[in-house]
């Protein structure tokens, strides 16, 4: 089951963890699982939720509450919250404002809870607790503007600095965060535009720093992102929540039609038209003019690396393409595509996968790895390492497939 991991106090990105539970388990054999893979403290513990439509459908807070009773496309999380005494929880939903239908406020990512301790509670504690939940996500932000290499407070790609982002990346996030959440927080408005909301999310009221909340054991909010929240934080972090997809279990692969290894085979190697920004000068002509783009497999080598396409960029959209495509694990002929005519039979044997699971934003990796000695496949999750069969290592969040050329008496003599 795959389950993303995000920390109440802010401390940490969201991870999606893959662990293996018991077909007829509990949410208790989840909750045990995902403490192991996640390294759980042990003043730490995990409150299981669905996340429907980009709120939270359900909270799975009985530890024996059957693991039957999540759908493999269902979307599970977890949140690390500190053990002892909780008084309030605070629920977080973001919104973003739809200008292209009149200015609509639609739902999107993944709700963020934590639990207040305050009492009685303002407007300022709500602010306080989103900051610190949004703190993970802060952008590498420099508030001098000027045009040696950044454009708007950001260090552009061909800038000198961009090399010490890496190594230093920390040490400004944390200054640059204190210093700003001090010169908003001086001044008499709120950092974030919050809305307060009911159970089923159709009163709306604004909430100001010196708001009086009403005592409640659940609070929900709206956090509405403005150009300003988007400039500082990263939301991608928030979106793409995986599936849960239980292996062992009637597991819908995908919501996409699935394709074959060889339909993506063939549409990499048919020839396609170049398009206006790509146009080729022709010498004869002096002249830039459209061009077509064909590869070709001229010879094969002995191991074959398959890189999978689950990324979509365009300008305005950012996508991860869970599409199940089928593969063949054993003699995957690759023969009628080799040009060069020399006789030899270029047949495959799948070795390793390397899985992808999450989003743009975060993500986890497995792999499954066959021991050719033992001539038994192998599932790796960080430092657990499990047993499979063949029949298990087919899914939607396959990303990149090794194969090994298949030699027979003749070829290996």
């Amino acid at each position: 089951m795959t389950v993303t991991v995000f920390y109440c106090d802010g401390s940490g990105l969201p991870m999606p963890y893959t662990v293996t539970v018991l077909k007829h388990g509990c949410c208790r054999d989840l909750c045990q699982a995902l403490a192991t893979a996640c390294c759980l403290k042990s003043d730490e513990v995990l409150l299981l939720a669905e996340v429907y439509e980009h709120k939270i459908y359900r909270y799975l807070e009985n530890p024996l509450e059957p693991l039957t009773s999540i759908k493999d496309d269902e979307h599970i999380v977890a949140y690390r919250l500190k053990s002892g005494a909780r008084k309030t929880k605070l629920e977080i939903m973001h919104r973003w404002m739809d200008n292209m239908k009149g200015g609509e406020r639609k739902l999107f990512g993944t709700p963020l809870v934590t639990y207040l301790v305050e009492d009685p509670q303002y407007g300022a504690n709500i602010e306080s607790s989103v900051q610190k939940m949004l703190a993970p996500l802060r952008r590498a932000y420099s508030s001098t503007k000027s045009h040696d290499g950044k454009e708007n407070g950001f260090i552009s790609a061909g800038s000198d600095e961009q090399s010490n982002i890496s190594t230093t990346q920390s040490e400004p996030r944390n200054l640059t965060s204190g210093s700003r959440e001090q010169e908003e927080s001086s001044c008499g408005e709120p950092s974030f535009q919050l809305v307060l909301t009911s159970e089923s999310c159709l009163s709306c009221e604004p909430i100001e720093k010196a708001s009086f909340i009403k005592p409640s054991q659940h609070i929900r909010v709206f956090l509405d992102w403005t150009d300003k929240e988007h400039e500082l934080y990263d939301a991608n972090y928030l979106r793409d929540l995986p599936e849960v997809h239980k292996t062992g279990f009637s597991v819908k692969k995908t919501r996409q039609e699935a394709i074959s290894l060889f339909s993506c085979l063939e549409a990499f190697l048919t020839e396609e038209p170049l398009g206006p920004d790509d146009m080729w000068y022709c010498p004869r002509c002096k002249e830039h003019r459209q061009a077509t783009k064909k590869l070709d497999l001229w010879k094969l080598p002995e191991i074959v690396v398959f890189h999978l396409k689950r990324f979509s960029y365009s300008r305005y959209l950012k996508n991860k393409l869970d599409t199940f495509v089928n593969f063949p694990i054993h003699n995957l002929d690759l023969t009628k595509y080799v040009k060069s005519k020399d006789g030899e039979s270029y047949v495959y044997d799948l070795y390793a996968i390397s899985n992808h699971y999450g989003g743009l934003g975060g993500g986890h990796y497995t792999a499954y790895a066959k021991l050719i000695d033992e001539n038994k496949w192998y599932h790796f999750d960080d430092s657990h390492v499990t047993p499979v069969t063949e029949a298990e290592i087919k899914s939607s969040a396959a990303y990149v497939l090794f194969y090994q050329r298949v030699r027979n008496k003749d070829q290996m003599e």
